[in-house]
C-alpha cells in the first residue's frame, strides 16, 4: 500500500502526539490507530502498523524511566512476561475474528476506569501496600496484554490502574512499569502480525520517528509533574476513548444508544 506524502506527514504528527500522550498516561492508540484508519489503512494492517510505531515509541519511554530510576524490571518481570504471552494470543485472534466484538464491551470498562481515578482518594508518588499477590497481578496484566494484542487503545490506562489499585505503586512508578508491560505486549503483537504479513513498514517506521520523540517529551513531563499531570490525563483519555467508541457507528453499543 502506497501512501501520499501529505498522508505520511499527517501520520508522523499523529505518532508524535500519540507517543507523548502514551508516555504520560497511556491511551496513545486513541490518536494513532484512528489516524491510520483515516489514512485508508484497513483495520488489521492498521492495528499491526500501530504496534510497530507503538513498540518503538514505548521503548524510548522505557529508557527514559529506567535512567531516572523509576523502572524496576526485576520486580515486574512476571507481569511483563504475562503481558507478552497474553498479547500473542490477542494478536493471533484478531487475525481470525471481528474486533468489534470486544469493542462493544470497552465503553463500560473505560467509564469505570475514569470513575476510579475521579473519585478515588488522592494518589501520591509513594508506593503503598500491594493488595494481591504477584500471580494474581500477573494474571490481570496478562488479560490486558491479550486486549492490547487484540485491539489496543486504552491498554496503557488499564495497566496503570492495575499497578496502582492492586500493585500498590505510586503514579510515576506505576506509569513506568506500565511502559514495560506495554512494550512487551506491543513487541509480542508485532511479531505475531509480522508473521501474518500485515505490517506496513514505511508508514510504521515513519510514525515511529514521531512516536519516539513524543515518548521522550511525555516521559519527562510525567516525571517532572507526577500525579498533577498523570491523573487528569488518565481521566481525559479514558473518557475520550469512550466517546470515540460510542460515536462510532460500527460499535455495537452505538446502535443500542442511537438506534
Amino acid at each position: 500500500m502506497i501512501l501520499a506524502p501529505e498522508t505520511i506527514a499527517f501520520l508522523i504528527v499523529a505518532g508524535l502526539t500519540a507517543g507523548c500522550i502514551d508516555a504520560m498516561a497511556g491511551g496513545g492508540g486513541l490518536i494513532s490507530l484512528p489516524a491510520l484508519l483515516a489514512a485508508g489503512v484497513p483495520p488489521v494492517p492498521a492495528v499491526a502498523t500501530n504496534k510497530l510505531q507503538g513498540a518503538l515509541g514505548t521503548f524510548g519511554a522505557c529508557i527514559s524511566y529506567a535512567r531516572a530510576g523509576h523502572l524496576d524490571l526485576k520486580a515486574c518481570r512476571w507481569p511483563v512476561l504475562a503481558a507478552f504471552v497474553g498479547s500473542i494470543g490477542g494478536a493471533w485472534l484478531i487475525q481470525r475474528v471481528d474486533p468489534s466484538i470486544l469493542a462493544g464491551l470497552m465503553p463500560a470498562l473505560l467509564i469505570a476506569l475514569a470513575a476510579y481515578f475521579t473519585f478515588s482518594p488522592k494518589m501520591g508518588e509513594m508506593d503503598r501496600h500491594q493488595r494481591i499477590g504477584i500471580a494474581a497481578l500477573s494474571l490481570l496484566v496478562g488479560v490486558v496484554g491479550f486486549y492490547d494484542g487484540f485491539f489496543g487503545p486504552g491498554a496503557g490506562a488499564f495497566y496503570t490502574t492495575i499497578f496502582i489499585a492492586l500493585g500498590g505503586l505510586g503514579l510515576v512508578r506505576a506509569t513506568a512499569q506500565t511502559k514495560a508491560a506495554n512494550l512487551a505486549s506491543n513487541v509480542a503483537a508485532l511479531a505475531t502480525m509480522i508473521l501474518g504479513g500485515h505490517v506496513l513498514w514505511v508508514a510504521g517506521l515513519l510514525m515511529a520517528v514521531g512516536s519516539i520523540a513524543g515518548g521522550q517529551i511525555g516521559s519527562r513531563l510525567a516525571m517532572r509533574f507526577g500525579s498533577r499531570l498523570i491523573r487528569p490525563l488518565l481521566i481525559i483519555m479514558s473518557l475520550g476513548l469512550t466517546a470515540k467508541m460510542l460515536l462510532d457507528p460500527k460499535n455495537p453499543i452505538h446502535a443500542l444508544l442511537f438506534g
